[in-house]
This record gives structure tokens, C-alpha cells and sequence, in this order.
């Protein structure tokens, strides 16, 4: 059994992460709702949602947690080339909604997606406010890349991304890293471990030294306006490249 919570209950009403499950790893509680204040209070203690269509709200917290410090993200050979010779531009900010809808898509899915339009609606409002960024990947004027996520203090919280671009959601992360990196950020949280992740310089550390960081990292729940000021430069840079050769 594993606790639940209510509608009513305070936004921070979670139990201690070092309660979750062993197995299925890190699930913490169900229930609840996904109010922005949840949310954020949420991500601040190491804990995000994930549950099916159709389920309860489902609060994870697993252990280890797979992460990404920015220094650390491995450019191919292959990748490098990409970033040098390719010509794709990058944008923040740009088209979330789309970004959303591109990682939900069960086209490039068929193992299914928790991406639903409930999710899709409670990001979407994170964004509205400042939290919730996404980072597009452009051929031309045509989207083939991108991701989404939470930015909270020094951190950013990854949730998903798609390509239809070989290397396409890569050239987004890699700019990801770069702005978080300028920050002053500490890391790119990754959830769970993949093969893929691990390729790009992902590493998995114990759920407690996470939390650590995590408390480190986060004073606040107040949006970074720098974000804001980003997308800002990120969007003209985008706009008058499209003016010029390729543009006309």
C-alpha cells in the first residue's frame, strides 16, 4: 500500500522519498492533482508524476536517480559534426505547446506515451508561468527536434523529447546544457537510466545524494527571468538567420 493524496490536501503534503517503494522502484504515493503548486513542490523534493491514461495520479521518487551535470555531456563525433556542419538553428520557448504534442505523439511511440492531454494541460500552465521551457530544433522553418522540462533554481528538470532529425533532439540538448551551464546551473535531471542517456554523459547517484543537491540548488520557487531573457535573444538570433540565404 502506499499513501494517497487528496485534492485538498497542501501542495507540499508528500511523504519522505526515502519511503518509496523498492519495487516498482521509487513509487511514492498516487493521487492528488497536478495544480502548479504540487508540482513545483514536487520537483523541489526529487519527485515527479507518471501515470497512464486512465490511472491515478502516480508520484515517483526512484533510486538511484539518473542525472546529467552539464560538463559532462559527451559530443560524439558524430554529434560535433552535426553541430558544425548541419545548419540547424535552436530556439527556446518558441512552439512548447508543439513540443508537448510532438513527444506525445503515438506515432513515434508504440510502446504508448504518459504524455496525455491532462498532462499536457498542467505543463502547459507551468509554462504560462514561467517554469515549464522547451528548447526547439529547427531545419529551416521546420520543427524536427526538441524537449521540455521544469526549470527550478540551478537545476532543470527533463521530461521528455523527440527527433525526426537524426541528431535533431541532441543539437536541443546540447543547447540545454550550454544555457544551463551558463547559469550557473548544477545539473539536468534525467529521471532513469537509459543506454542512451548514459551515451550522452548521464550517471546515475544515489536518491539521497540527489535531494542533497536538490536542497543546494534550489532556494526558491520563483521563475529565473533570465530564461525569459534567453528565449528573447534565442528567438531574434532565429529570426534573422531566416532572413538571410536560406531565408530567401
Amino acid at each position: 500500500m502506499i499513501p494517497w493524496l487528496h485534492a485538498g490536501d497542501p501542495s507540499d503534503a508528500f511523504p519522505p522519498v526515502d519511503s518509496a517503494l523498492i519495487e516498482p522502484d521509487g513509487l511514492l504515493c498516487a493521487g492528488g492533482d497536478l495544480e502548479p503548486a504540487r508540482l513545483l513542490e514536487a520537483y523541489r523534493r526529487g519527485i515527479f508524476p507518471w501515470f497512464a491514461e486512465g490511472q491515478p495520479i502516480l508520484w515517483w521518487s526512484p533510486d538511484p536517480r539518473t542525472v546529467l551535470y552539464p560538463a559532462e555531456l559527451k559530443v560524439s563525433r558524430s554529434l560535433g559534426k552535426t553541430l558544425r556542419n548541419r545548419g540547424f538553428a535552436v530556439t527556446l520557448d518558441r512552439t512548447f505547446d508543439e513540443v508537448m504534442r510532438r513527444c506525445a505523439d503515438p506515432a513515434s511511440r508504440p510502446e504508448g506515451t504518459w504524455i496525455s492531454p491532462q498532462m499536457q494541460a498542467a505543463y502547459q500552465r507551468l509554462h504560462e508561468l514561467g517554469h515549464a521551457h522547451s528548447f526547439e530544433t529547427w531545419d529551416g522553418d521546420r520543427l524536427v527536434g526538441g524537449l521540455y522540462g521544469v526549470a527550478l533554481g540551478q537545476v532543470f528538470f527533463g521530461e521528455s523529447m523527440f527527433s525526426i532529425e537524426r541528431d535533431a533532439s541532441k543539437v536541443a540538448l546540447h543547447a540545454l546544457a550550454q544555457l544551463v551551464q551558463s547559469h550557473g546551473g548544477r545539473l539536468i535531471d534525467c529521471q532513469l537510466a537509459s543506454a542512451h542517456l548514459e551515451s550522452l554523459g548521464a550517471r546515475s547517484i544515489p536518491r539521497r545524494e540527489f535531494v542533497a543537491e536538490l536542497a543546494a540548488a534550489i532556494q526558491d520557487l520563483q521563475p529565473d527571468p533570465r530564461w525569459r531573457q534567453a528565449s528573447i535573444a534565442m528567438q531574434q538570433a532565429f529570426m534573422q538567420n531566416s532572413r538571410g540565404p536560406r531565408g530567401r
